[in-house]
């Protein structure tokens, strides 16, 4: 059974940094992308990165050169630096994977931006 697990994010102030965190267990990590979504209160999910099986990166534009994700193929970590956060970063944040055709999602870590 495919199982994200979640650690990191919290709350700080704009311009600070954070590092989330996802742990897979239970899939071939190492064949998979892996992604990052967030949810803010009242809106839809949306991506915010993504890392290929092959290490390739795409970011949401609006967090283009302030967010880095990376994966450990070793430890099936993904993680996801996030720097220069602001306000409008606040959201819960997803691990999400399609693994064997399915979706599966990380338990959400909030992270809070205050000015």
């Amino acid at each position: 059974q495919v199982r994200l697990v979640q650690s990191g994010g919290g709350s700080v102030r704009s311009g600070g940094s954070l590092r989330l965190s996802c742990a897979a267990s239970g899939m071939n990590f190492k064949l998979y992308a892996m992604n990052w979504y967030r949810q803010a209160p009242g809106m839809q999910r949306e991506l915010v990165a993504t890392i290929t099986s092959g290490g390739t990166t795409q970011y949401q534009d609006d967090v283009k050169d302030r967010f880095t994700i990376s994966r450990n193929n070793v430890r099936n970590t993904v993680h996801l630096q996030m720097n220069s956060l602001k306000p409008e970063d606040t959201a819960v944040y997803y691990c999400h994977t399609n693994a064997y055709s399915r979706n599966f999602w990380g338990q959400g870590t909030q992270v809070t931006v205050s000015e």
